[in-house]
């Protein structure tokens, strides 16, 4: 089993609280992983490790080891001088549960972060954004108003730019916080058609509260209880069909 991501010993702490302790976990390059728990079990602390961005936030303590595949090679993310934090970042990309569109036209959403991290402009980069919207299914609805602020799109189509924005950065990995959990039920399953697309092109460790869609998305899961590792198992290791359901309902 190839690996994008070996965890080793992960301990996360806000103001002297623990959120996760002692965490291991190995995650399969293949498919897309889920990790399921609780509200406040650490799935989202876990899920920001991968690409340190729990490091922002005050009162942060942090230890342990994190390896990610990046480059065809696994590298500890962790060490200093291995990655810069910017760059980190651009491989491993980020969508959180609230659309967060930055306060610009939709082509800007996508341009600005071509410009800023990749030093593209002119037609490759208008050929990357339209890229990146197809592949989101977002250039047929936007493609004649790319100058409209991007806040005038629905909150389905605002959560397909933001995954359209961490696309167009070309990442290596991608890690998604409930990218769903906002959104109506047309437009959450729109997003789960996108991910089951994307799943054959990027490594992809996602957040999930949904038992429904952690079925249908996930070939790997992740059972946090209490900030530590509960259980991780493959899809097939469950039973099929609506006992799978009620198994994992009976996990949490």
């Amino acid at each position: 089993m190839g690996l994008c991501a070996e965890i080793q010993n992960l301990s996360v702490s806000f103001h002297g609280r623990k959120a996760v302790s002692g965490i291991n976990a190995a995650l399969p390059s293949d498919g897309i992983t889920v990790l399921i728990g609780r509200s406040g079990s650490g799935k989202t602390t876990f899920l920001r490790a991968l690409n340190r961005l729990n490091e922002t936030f005050e009162g942060y303590e942090g230890s342990g080891s994190i390896r990610l595949l990046l480059g065809g090679e696994m590298k500890d993310i962790c060490s200093s001088g291995t990655l810069n934090l910017t760059e980190l970042r651009r491989k491993v990309g980020m969508v959180f549960q609230t659309p967060n569109p930055l306060p610009l036209s939709i082509r800007r959403n996508i341009m600005l972060p071509l410009e800023l991290m990749l030093g593209s402009g002119g037609s490759e980069a208008d050929e990357k954004m339209e890229t990146a919207l197809k592949t989101t299914g977002l250039w047929n609805e936007v493609r004649d108003r790319l100058d409209t602020p991007a806040n005038r799109l629905s909150g389905g189509q605002q959560q397909r730019l933001c995954l359209a924005r961490a696309l167009v950065l070309e990442p290596e990995m991608l890690l998604l916080d409930e990218p769903s959990a906002s959104l109506d039920k047309r437009s959450a399953e729109q997003i789960e058609d996108h991910l089951l697309f994307l799943k054959d092109r990027y490594s992809i460790v996602m957040v999930s509260h949904s038992v429904r869609q952690a079925l249908k998305l996930g070939s790997y899961f992740v059972l946090l209880k209490n900030g530590t590792v509960a259980a991780s198992f493959f899809k097939e290791e469950l039973p099929e069909g609506k006992d799978a359901e009620k198994a994992l309902t009976d996990l949490l």
